[in-house]
């Protein structure tokens, strides 16, 4: 069932203009800047409120038939009350202060194989943090393997977060973003959390901050899959390493089984994975864990 598009209707518990800094996103002006003929993007919705945009386009994906979710489907909340980050953790942020949206994407109709689909996360932050450099003239950066990072005060702090999840039926992957925008300090989760308006954004206004991101996934996305997803050759690893803040630091990975493992961040090889030289003097890589910033190298 494709979602319903409340954009235009109120909140069941406040007026949509009760926060004026904050005005809900226009759908329709949305589809019509995004949704083309022979594009990426073949619908896009905005509600309201939902618990997680990646869930309500999984459950969709696993309905199959008619109701199932095809590659370029978009759909936008202003407001999540159970969106989750990576390792499950909770992802909180008020009514239309933020991006909140999670897209479809469909690798394995194009032929490109599994073992190249980690490259998803790191695409669609290279796409999130180059589209909100230029449209909010913010510095952005990336931490391996799927935060966006900016400067707040002078420190590094985590505006955005990226989740992919596979469908489950063989071909298809969802992608969720989330960005903190218009956050106020008051209004952080957490100390080391920062959004773009406190890191000096010429611009808090969604729907243009939406578009480019959109259209840099579209871009980036669209490279790959015609490279088979070898992300060498169409150039999405040289982009990502040269946008990785976690590269050339000493890092503490936080990896399955209880497991640890300290070194310096020297390379993201053709699989994705960031590889750490140890004080043992080998390169091993890492696919999955938790990354710790402890300090530059050197």
């Amino acid at each position: 069932m494709t979602p319903r598009d409340d954009s235009e209707s109120p909140e069941p518990r406040r007026s949509r203009w009760s926060d004026l800094d904050r005005p809900p996103l226009n759908a329709a002006a949305l589809r019509r800047a995004l949704v083309r003929e022979g594009g990426l993007w073949r619908e896009l919705d905005v509600v309201q409120r939902t618990g997680s945009t990646n869930s309500d386009l999984v459950a969709r994906a696993a309905a199959g038939g008619e109701g199932g979710l095809r590659e370029g489907v978009v759909l936008v909340a202003e407001e999540q009350s159970a969106a989750r980050g990576r390792l499950d953790r909770k992802w909180v942020a008020p009514a239309r202060s933020g991006l909140f949206f999670s897209v479809s994407l469909r690798p394995g109709d194009a032929g490109v194989p599994m073992e190249r689909w980690g490259w998803l996360p790191l695409l669609t932050g290279v796409a999130v943090a180059t589209g909100l450099a230029r449209a909010a003239g913010v510095d952005t950066a990336l931490k391996w393997p799927n935060d966006v990072l900016v400067t707040v005060g002078g420190e590094e702090r985590k505006a955005g977060g990226i989740l992919a999840e596979a469908t489950g039926d063989g071909g298809g992957v969802v992608v969720g973003v989330g960005v903190n925008v218009s956050l106020r300090a008051e209004e952080l989760p957490v100390p080391t959390a920062g959004s773009l308006g406190l890191a000096g954004a010429v611009s808090t206004d969604r729907d243009p901050l939406l578009r480019a991101v959109l259209r840099g996934i579209e871009d980036w996305y669209g490279r790959w899959r015609a490279a088979g997803g070898d992300a060498g050759a169409c150039g999405l690893q040289e982009a990502y390493a040269a946008g990785c803040a976690t590269l050339g630091r000493v890092v503490r990975a936080e990896l399955p089984g209880e497991r640890a493992l300290v070194g310096e961040a020297v390379a993201v090889d053709g699989d994705g994975r960031l590889v750490l030289a140890t004080e043992a003097g080998v390169q091993e890589p890492v696919g999955a864990g938790d990354i710790v910033h402890l300090r530059a190298a050197g």
